[in-house]
């Protein structure tokens, strides 16, 4: 009964689904209350019953019940729990659902926290909400079904995975589509607009919320897939600019950009445009990446390897959204009433320059990444677009972005003093230089751009730090003014300043893992040693070892530092039987300069085996800078203003379209 209560919940779902896509719109149309108000229970009805087949198809995967075709192939009675769980969202079907729950979820935070809303327009949000739901709930009943039934039922599954069994992939997929699903909500925030008639200042406090946290999310969802691909696949880097990758980050680029843009809006009234395609951009570059991962045309190890056919369902939903999106900006946008006006030299000014490099660098990921897919469906010529392009088209745009980054929250609204900022931010700027020189007299042996790269990011930092002290006073109050100054700042100037911190932070960790990264490639047999970066390795052979559903074989090392041993290496090679794959599983040693990798490769002749040895420097700022970016995100959502919300009246008295003449 598990896999038809799953089912039914799921096509009940749907039904649900259409009567709040249908009657709200209907009824804002008809300005009829009563049906604009099914909209609420109906987004909560809908959350409430995907969540019913979210938990059937877990039970069943806990329960490891095989007359269940989706389990069958992505489970095995030996697999342990933890995996068990994550095998739910492991594969296409069931990460359809989880990504179908999000999307209800979203809807159903937007009818119970959403009170504060004009009527209409919650109406409108929960009504393109629903419509999203209904696109991919078909998609799920029709050609993605996780509850079709074996039967015989086998005694044993197929196994799942082995790469995608670690715990940082048991929680990358749902803060991954937290973050890809949760930008539907500015989406439709921007579609009720165009239909109710209304954006204003109050629109961009309302929307603000949902895209922050849809942001935070996404922030983290890299970062952990930056983290697992970093130590589960052996490669020794963070990122690679594989497709399925930059699939995420194009999203986390331009809803960036949205983010900044929804501030001037709130704060200025301004850029009601923009604020308006950069939400439907953002929300149409998750829909690319969906189908870039689910319709077969990529090849990769974060890729679901599926039918195309259901790429062929995707790309109708992402042209019946995108497409209507676009073809409604295009009609009602000309309409809308412009904003405040500003100098260039401002902080409207400097969000623009910043939304206009996000947008720009953001083009140039999405041109090298669909481009080779592009040329072979029109040519039929297979080419490769590699890092060098991205690294030579994506770094030189965003360098004078995070040069400008500091500036942004110093100047004035509408007209700002860069004579004066720059005064305010000579600290910051004296540290970055005496962090380029102290690089400088360390690393002579280059490459010498690189001390730049870190000084940019040190820039950041002090920056940040810079508008903190600003803001308090530091220094030009008494110590009892600043302190009160400073723990009465709001928790958004807070959280802005963690942000920009933790973009530094990761600018540090990678100038100086991909400067300085050195890498050791060599035949070891037992009691033979190896040099890397100050530290020496002493190899004692491999063991055999068995794990709970695999087998493995364990390499020992004993790691040396001059003449002090400091901790023992253990590389593995895993053997997973009911899969009939293997996995690498890197041995790293984490200190304050940097990460000490190791990796057993394969066995060679006399007993040697095949050692990759690499260390990383500072490589953990990385992750370490987008943790501290989260925790902004979190402080800035936490913040008062933006948890109370905007009245109704505002968005009532200001920013309807104005009168076509």
């Amino acid at each position: 009964m598990i896999a038809e209560t799953g089912h039914f919940a799921l096509i009940l779902a749907l039904g649900i689904a259409i009567i709040q896509m249908v009657l709200p719109l209907y009824g804002s149309r008809r300005d009829d209350p009563q049906l604009m108000a099914v909209a609420v229970p109906a987004a909560q009805a809908q959350f409430l019953l995907v969540a019913l087949a979210f938990v059937a198809l877990m039970t069943a995967y806990v329960t490891s019940d095989f007359s269940i075709l989706n389990v069958y192939e992505n489970s095995s009675s030996a697999k342990p729990l933890l995996y068990k769980i994550s095998g739910v969202w492991g594969n296409h079907e069931g990460s359809m659902v989880l990504w179908v729950l999000i999307l209800a979820l979203f809807g159903a935070g937007v009818a119970t926290y959403g009170r504060n809303l004009p009527r209409s327009l919650q109406a409108n949000v929960l009504s393109v909400q629903g419509a999203i739901g209904v696109a991919f709930l078909l998609f799920i009943i029709t050609t993605s079904n996780p509850f079709v039934r074996l039967d015989p039922a086998p005694f044993e599954g197929q196994g799942f995975n082995p790469v995608l069994q670690d715990p940082a992939l048991a929680i990358h997929p749902p803060f991954l589509y937290a973050g890809y699903v949760g930008f539907s909500m500015a989406f439709s925030f921007a579609i009720a607009a165009l239909i109710d008639g209304r954006i204003d200042a109050a629109w961009a406090r309302w929307v603000r919320p949902w895209t922050l946290a849809a942001w935070m999310c996404l922030t983290i969802g890299i970062a952990l897939g930056s983290w697992w691909a970093y130590y589960e696949l052996g490669w020794g880097g963070f990122w690679f600019w594989d497709p399925v990758e930059n699939a995420s980050f194009m999203p986390w680029l331009s809803g960036t950009a949205l983010l900044h843009s929804a501030l001037v809006m709130e704060k200025r009234d301004a850029l009601k445009i923009w604020t308006i395609l950069l939400a439907i951009i953002t929300f149409s570059l998750s829909l690319v990446g969906t189908f870039l991962v689910r319709s077969g045309v990529l090849t990769s190890v974060h890729a679901f390897a599926v039918d195309p056919a259901r790429g062929v369902f995707i790309l109708g939903i992402m042209a019946v959204f995108i497409g209507g999106a676009l073809a409604l900006f295009a009609w009602r946008a000309p309409l809308l009433r412009q904003g405040g006006i500003f100098a260039p030299i401002s902080r409207e000014g400097a969000l623009v320059f910043n939304n206009l490099i996000l947008v720009t660098a953001c083009a140039a990921v999405f041109v090298g990444t669909l481009y080779p897919l592009a040329l072979e469906s029109v040519s039929n010529e297979k080419i490769s677009v590699g890092p060098p392009f991205f690294n030579y088209t994506f770094v030189p745009l965003v360098l004078p972005l995070l040069l400008a980054v500091p500036l942004g929250p110093f100047l004035a609204w509408k007209r700002g003093d860069l004579y004066a900022v720059a005064q305010r931010l000579m600290v910051a700027a004296v540290i970055a230089l005496a962090a380029i020189v102290i690089v400088f007299a360390i690393q002579g042996r280059g490459p010498w751009l690189a001390p730049l790269g870190i000084g940019l990011g040190v820039w950041l930092i002090a920056g940040a730090a810079s508008e903190l002290a600003y803001r308090a006073k530091l220094f030009q109050a008494s110590a009892a003014e600043t302190w009160r100054r400073f723990i009465h700042l709001p928790r958004s100037s807070f959280g802005t300043a963690l942000a920009h911190a933790g973009v530094g932070l990761s600018v540090i960790g990678i100038v100086a893992t991909t400067a300085w990264r050195t890498e050791d490639i060599t035949a070891m047999k037992p009691g033979e040693t190896t040099e890397i970066a100050g530290y020496r390795l002493v190899f004692d052979g491999v063991s055999e070892r068995a794990g709970p559903n695999y087998d493995e074989q364990l390499a020992s090392f004993h790691v040396f530092r001059g003449d002090s041993e400091i901790t023992e290496l253990h590389p593995t090679k895993r053997q997973f039987t009911i899969e009939g794959s293997a996995t690498t599983e890197a041995a790293i040693y984490n200190a304050w300069g940097g990460d000490l990798y190791a990796v057993l490769g394969d066995p060679l002749e006399n007993g040697a085996y095949s050692v990759r040895v690499y260390f990383n420097p500072l490589v953990r700022l990385i992750w370490i800078g987008a943790v501290v970016m989260f925790l902004g995100g979190g402080l800035s959502l936490f913040d008062r203003r933006l948890r109370v919300g905007a009245p109704k009246r505002a968005a009532a008295a200001q920013g309807r379209l104005a009168d076509a003449k």
